[in-house]
């Protein structure tokens, strides 16, 4: 490794992957972009402490997992250009979308990865091909069979089944149409430079550019969205950030529903499923039952957002804002 540069191992078709990698183009912090292929399995083993991508080893091997930390932590350490507004309220907005993406957006982005057999084939040849390049097409093909084999089960893992599909994709179709209404008269989310939201939801929502049936849907209706996704590859400090005055009437009705009205009830059905001891739980959503397996590790980021707006000394405003859209009260810290 590098003495004195990053490296990001990750893959193209990995939505926190191009997240961190875009994030460290906007910070220009020194870094070289390795995609995890068979050949270099043992090196991302020797530094890995999960089997998970993003890694980033950094000078003196130090090494990195999971983007929402690489990405404070990389703060810290590159401060310039700002990555969130200076406005406590907006900030904590801000981290709150990035969230929702992570936990919520993955969603419909991996449901319809795996659920159509366009999808699944597509993408499966994908995967092999960047996990082997040398490869001959023979090769590639059986590759991708087995990944199809063993992905489509985990379609669970993100609540995806028949029951849950009307609720996953009307969530997709509500994004997109909300960030094509928000980005008519802005490059970024929160005005003329990218914030943590908008590295947050890039990943995901590039992640269904590369899977044919997503793919359609934003390229046939929602261009703003496409221009913002290609701005996202390479992002620019081109202006300031806005107030909420001005990003209100478009970005508030995402917080309404997306977060208020889904992402934050499923959240909170989950933390009870797992204080309680319960390997599933069923929380409802659009008027529909939604069933899938817990998840322990969005217990842990529902706290830290938690955690995050109880360190804001005067929260009026932002607590205004929450209340408004139906987000407040599963943010309150509770003793």
């Amino acid at each position: 490794m590098s003495e004195n540069a990053y490296v990001i191992i990750g893959s193209e078709y990995s939505p926190f992957s191009v997240k961190v990698r875009s994030y460290f183009r906007y910070k220009n912090i020194p870094h070289e972009w390795r995609q995890r292929t068979l050949a270099n399995m043992a090196e991302f083993q020797k530094y890995a402490k999960l089997p998970l991508i993003p890694l980033v080893v950094g000078p003196g091997e130090e090494a990195l997992q999971d983007s929402t930390p690489i990405i404070e932590k990389m703060e810290r350490r590159f401060a310039d250009p700002a990555l969130q507004p200076p406005s406590e309220t907006l900030a904590f907005l801000s981290a709150l979308i990035e969230d929702y993406a992570d936990e919520w957006v993955n969603k419909p982005m991996f449901h319809y990865r795996w659920w159509a057999d366009e999808d699944q084939i597509a993408v499966a040849k994908g995967l092999a091909r960047g996990m082997n390049p040398a490869a001959d097409a023979a090769k590639i093909d059986e590759m991708a069979v087995s990944i199809r084999a063993r992905m489509v089960p985990r379609l669970r893992f993100v609540g995806s089944s028949e029951q849950t599909k009307p609720v996953i994709e009307a969530s997709l179709d509500n994004v997109l149409a909300l960030l094509e209404a928000h980005l008519a008269n802005r490059a970024y989310l929160f005005g003329a430079r990218p914030a943590l939201a908008d590295f947050g939801l890039f990943g995901q929502v590039n992640g269904c550019l590369q899977q044919p049936t997503t793919e359609r849907m934003i390229r046939g209706h929602y261009p703003r969205t496409l221009d913002w996704l290609e701005r996202m590859q390479d992002p620019k400090a081109d202006g300031a950030f806005e107030e909420w005055e001005t990003l209100a009437a478009t970005l508030g009705p995402l917080l309404k529903s997306e977060i208020g009205n889904l992402y934050l009830p499923w959240s909170l059905a989950n933390e009870k499923a797992v204080a309680d001891g319960e390997e599933t739980f069923t929380a409802h959503l659009s008027g529909q039952d939604f069933t899938q397996q817990i998840s322990k590790y969005a217990t842990k980021s529902i706290q830290v957002l938690r955690n995050k707006r109880a360190a804001i000394t005067d929260r009026r405003d932002l607590d205004a804002i929450l209340a408004e859209n139906d987000c407040l009260q599963p943010l309150v810290l509770v003793d």
